[in-house]
């Protein structure tokens, strides 16, 4: 190529040293950067000829082709960025290039002319441009470095180049992997640092392009894996938004309803399970997961048995974004995991609430229970909280680092208790786990069992539990191998163990052995000073931001102090929930209360006029919260009424007769 195409070198030091470097290969201190003297001595180690400087081309048209195939995806990227340089450059005497990461060019741009005289140099597609083959030169440097880098005129090893002036700068994937090298070369006299930039600038911004491109793609196949696993999964698995909306459903759940995606997502959650209802509330509400729920779900084949589990699914602030409810088959057998709560007690003494004399008792009891190592018996009716006395005393406990296993007894399916508490080896039986599988007792090792409902469990399984109380000894199913526990056991029970030694349906020396200490856990009707404690707290932590200002008329306090409470402390924390919905106002008065409550006082409204001025009373104000929240589902479906109806969990044309009723217009 003629040299006076794009004008004479410049830079008089840097021509005085190059010569001096080809003469006698020392280097001009001060003169040559560390970077290019680097480079030099490579091409002279090489005995590559400096009066040389043509790329070379080494590939044959096939070779060509599956060499732009394979770097298709990055010319495809890169491809607006060169052209968007190439507007800048035009008419300067630039081209813009790209390369491969051996040095290959992929593409170029240029004007037509530019082009041209590249060829001489075989500048052009396909030709190799990497420092091996043509010398020291910015696709080489950038190549050899991973860093932008800038060669003008003498710098360049190779003669016929001394007339240019090049910037190239790498290009990198998402594994920070280099992929190629974009570059700009030109006049020498047009040689400006700002060109280095623009080239980094874009070279970056190809980068990022890149990288997303990669990420879209790894997103789409683990999108089209998680489908696959998803809708493969053995247990129904359901996926809510925060608001407890249905947003996908898998194929075993869509089974066991005998239901199809239209009539499922869209709907709330509550409308269709509506016994996890309070439980999933309270997971979306205050990021508190459940498991172990029986649930009985009708199907096309009869009833379907459950145990339902819910997790919240957090953004990368933490916030709940939503949640997936897990339906797990009790007749599957598959109950491993969801049968005991967690690994961790999540509840110290300080959360359990009560200043009367019963529970200030029944606390000073289960606090020195929590220093021995004795077995404990935690008897009580449903919804007292004897979970929550177990993780207490657990926490308490010399044990408290340890895990603490909870396990539903009458939960688990009569056939599969023993798997579940001792484990089985691989092949113990039809449907084993390869590699078998550790039992609970195997699972607590160093912390607590917590064995529920301990009076539901079978007699013959009573003998293994005795068994290994008195032994401290396991055995998994289909194994002769003895495993050591080393467990603390707390039991828990709603029934009258003593009246179920005496009919023969649990094991009079198993109550002894697990009745070493004994709590007692009273209901709620034998401690009303709580009652308001208790409904205080739960309306705290129930409303939002946890301010919590309601006023309680005189009426509701006595309703609530006389109400027996079968459902203890759980139905209390449901009255909390009902009055966090419908309370509008500050003022908690008798229509907001649950009928089972408010039938208790009726001799508050003795006289016929007075009760039924408290029907009409109570009627108003559910006319009115209805309509309430036809309006604001009107809103929020943008008129919708398919699904105002499914929101409701009514058909469309009662929402037409409530609009007409209510005289609502939209």
């Amino acid at each position: 190529m003629d040299m006076n195409v794009l004008g004479e070198p410049v830079g008089h030091n840097m021509g005085i040293a190059w010569n001096q470097f080809i003469r006698s290969g020392k280097i001009a201190a001060g003169i040559v950067s560390p970077l290019v003297a680097k480079s030099w001595e490579k091409c002279a180690n090489r005995n590559m000829n400096p009066t040389e400087g043509r790329g070379q081309i080494e590939l044959g048209h096939n070779e060509l082709k599956e060499l732009l195939d394979k770097n298709e995806r990055t010319i495809r990227i890169a491809n607006p960025f060169m052209k968007n340089l190439y507007k800048t450059f035009s008419n300067t005497g630039f081209i813009i290039v790209l390369a491969d990461i051996k040095g290959y060019i992929l593409e170029s741009f240029g004007d037509k002319e530019r082009l041209k005289n590249a060829q001489y140099l075989n500048f052009v597609l396909g030709a190799n441009w990497s420092e091996a083959s043509v010398g020291t030169n910015a696709i080489g440097l950038a190549l050899a470095t991973g860093k932008p880098a800038q060669v003008s005129g003498w710098e360049h090893f190779s003669q016929p180049h001394h007339c240019w002036t090049c910037s190239a700068a790498p290009i990198f994937n998402r594994q920070g992997e280099m992929v190629a090298v974009l570059d700009i070369s030109g006049p020498v006299h047009e040689k400006n640092s700002h060109t280095l930039g623009m080239v980094a600038a874009a070279s970056e911004a190809i980068s990022m392009q890149l990288k997303m491109q990669q990420k879209q793609n790894e997103m789409v196949l683990v999108n089209k894996h998680l489908e696959s696993i998803f809708n493969a999964m053995s247990d129904g698995v359901i996926l809510i938004d925060k608001c407890g909306i249905i947003k996908d459903v898998n194929t075993i759940t869509k089974q066991m309803l005998n239901r199809n995606n239209q009539n499922m997502i869209g709907c709330s959650i509550d409308t269709i399970f509506k016994e996890i209802s309070p439980f999933t509330k309270e997971m979306l509400h205050h990021k508190k997961s459940y498991s172990g729920i029986k649930l009985s779900v009708p199907g096309s084949n009869g009833t379907n048995h459950c145990l339902a589990s819910g997790e919240i699914v957090a953004d990368d602030q933490g916030s709940v974004s939503g949640g997936v409810v897990i339906l797990r088959p009790i007749q599957q057998g598959k109950s491993s995991a969801n049968c005991y709560s967690a690994h961790n007690a999540d509840f110290t003494f300080n959360d359990i609430i009560g200043t009367s004399s019963s529970m200030r008792e029944v606390m000073g009891v289960a606090v020195l229970a929590a220093e021995s190592t004795s077995n404990i018996l935690l008897q009580g009716e449903s919804g007292t909280g004897k979970e929550l006395f177990a993780q207490a005393i657990h926490n308490q406990s010399a044990r408290r680092k340890g895990p603490f296993i909870a396990v539903n007894c009458g939960a688990i399916p009569r056939e599969l208790i023993g798997s579940e508490l001792f484990g089985y080896e691989e092949g113990a039986f039809t449907g084993a786990k390869r590699g078998g599988r550790p039992g609970k007792f195997e699972l607590a090792a160093g912390g607590t069992l917590f064995l529920d409902e301990i009076g539901d469990m079978p007699l013959e399984q009573q003998v293994s539990l005795l068994r290994v109380l008195q032994e401290k000894k396991i055995n998994r199913i289909g194994s002769d191998k003895i495993i050591a526990t080393n467990v603390r056991i707390i039991c828990a029970t709603n029934k009258n163990l003593l009246k179920e030694v005496r009919m023969g349906s649990f094991r009079q020396d198993l109550y002894y052995r697990l009745n070493v200490i004994s709590v007692t856990i009273p209901p709620l009707r034998e401690r009303g000073e709580d009652i308001i404690l208790l409904l205080t707290s739960f309306l705290q932590n129930l409303s939002k931001g946890g301010n919590c200002e309601f006023d309680l008329e005189p009426e509701v306090l006595h309703c609530l102090k006389k109400y027996s409470w079968p459902g203890n402390v759980r139905e209390l924390h449901n009255v909390a929930e009902r009055i966090i919905h419908l309370v509008k106002g500050k003022t908690v008065s008798l229509v907001h209360l649950p009928a089972d409550v408010y039938h208790c006082c009726e001799e508050l409204t003795e006289l016929p006029t007075q009760r039924s001025s408290f029907k009409e009373q109570r009627k108003r104000e559910n006319e009115k919260t209805e309509r309430e929240e036809i309006i604001t589902l009107l809103h929020e479906c943008k008129g919708n009424i398919s699904h105002i109806a499914k929101r409701m969990g009514v058909a469309r044309t009662t929402v037409y007769r409530k609009m007409q009723l209510y005289a609502i217009q939209y």
